[in-house]
């Protein structure tokens, strides 16, 4: 077992090396289609946890939850293009934030349903996971720290996330090829997503520039002296709530955003034809692999009914998402993204965003990082229901 918290950052480091290295070989291309590699992230360190190569528990696991989470979204919120944001259109909006109703209505509903089977504290890892699924792994990160989730109900809940997560993202790139149909039956108007790909491709080629020293130490200096700051200040915040809902992780995940956002209306956005983002992203996989480290595969012997909630809790979401879609007559890619955006995040939105429509990668990000933007917010107002939900149970 290797315990040294270097060696355990070195070997997380290692293993997302690999899985990138592997994904780019172009004979491996559909392999990494059907299992993205963000998928591998999660599991290959849980594997290495199961079979006693790395510890359930480090300070390595605690350092990058402490800082690196608040460094990933500093340098994504920074980097938002929040004009184009309220650009994207109103079926676009109307669909990624319907998305978001059906994930926060949608934990509550299934945890009523099958809370008579789960552990008492079970909601807890269903906030954990509510946040992941409107926002991302960050999130997720976020809301287990704020409502403290066991280290081992996360075991159960990547789980649920993986399976339940990326099997509807499977379905999705499976009925790309069916869109057509489905917006005939819809008699969806296309004009907005034709025009918003044009205008989107410009924009990126126009911005994007090589990476300089000057760039990399100003993403990286902004980054963590603006994370190191706020999880300085958080910690000096209180924490609310009976259960906490606010604590102090969850003030430094607010101001970091909050901060994010206002940074991205200055010139330091320009970092963004750098690759800010893209730095931010990969911070984002470091914390994934660190997730997946503190997790067990054995967990999955409790996962059964943890599996059964998370279907239904997706397929309230699915459900949701169809009659908005029938309601505004949205085409078949805005709802796909749409829900990818909350359940998939950055890494998965510009995945299914490209397999529907080629270049639409950055609507993906887009709407995605607007799931970043009320990630937390919906993730704790979830969190907040469920436990209603669960006094009620008990």
């Amino acid at each position: 077992m290797i315990t040294d918290p270097t060696g355990v950052f070195v070997t997380l480091a290692g293993l997302l090396a690999t899985i990138y290295a592997l994904a780019g070989i172009p004979r491996l291309a559909r392999f990494f289609d059907l299992l993205p590699p963000i998928l591998w992230a999660y599991m290959l360190p849980m594997l290495a946890t199961s079979v006693g190569i790395l510890p359930p528990a480090s300070p390595a696991y605690d350092w990058i939850t402490r800082y690196v989470l608040p460094v990933a979204l500093l340098l994504l919120m920074m980097t938002v293009d929040v004009p184009a944001l309220l650009k994207l259109g109103r079926p676009a909006t109307i669909m990624m934030l319907a998305g978001t109703v059906g994930i926060v209505i949608g934990g509550p509903i299934a945890l009523a349903a099958f809370g008579s089977w789960l552990p008492p504290d079970a909601w807890k890892g269903l906030a954990a996971l509510s946040g992941s699924w409107i926002g991302g792994s960050a999130q997720l990160v976020a809301v287990a720290e704020s409502v403290e989730t066991p280290d081992a109900m996360l075991g159960p809940i990547i789980v649920v996330d993986t399976v339940v997560g990326y099997g509807w993202m499977a379905i999705l790139l499976f009925l790309s090829g069916w869109q057509a149909r489905f917006d005939r039956w819809n008699r969806a108007d296309t004009r907005l997503i034709e025009e918003t790909n044009v205008a989107l491709a410009e924009k990126s080629a126009a911005t994007r520039r090589p990476l300089t020293i000057r760039d990399a130490a100003l993403i990286l200096g902004i980054g963590f002296v603006g994370a190191y700051a706020t999880v300085v200040l958080g910690d000096l915040l209180p924490e609310l709530g009976d259960p906490k809902i606010i604590s102090h992780t969850t003030w430094a995940v607010i101001l970091v955003t909050t901060l994010g956002l206002a940074l991205s209306f200055t010139r330091i956005s320009a970092l963004e034809g750098a690759g800010a983002s893209t730095l931010g992203t990969l911070a984002l996989y470091v914390l994934v692999t660190a997730i997946g480290a503190r997790g067990d595969l054995h967990a999955i012997l409790a996962a059964p009914m943890f599996l059964a909630t998370g279907a239904l809790w997706i397929a309230i979401h699915v459900a949701i998402l169809v009659l908005v879609a029938r309601w505004i007559r949205a085409p078949l890619f805005f709802l796909a993204t749409g829900s990818m955006a909350n359940v998939g995040g950055a890494a998965s939105a510009p995945v299914v965003a490209t397999v529907y429509h080629r270049a639409m990668a950055p609507l993906g990000v887009l709407m995605a990082v607007a799931g970043y933007v009320i990630g937390t917010y919906g993730g704790l107002l979830c969190a907040w229901l469920l436990s209603r939900v669960a006094l009620h149970l008990l």
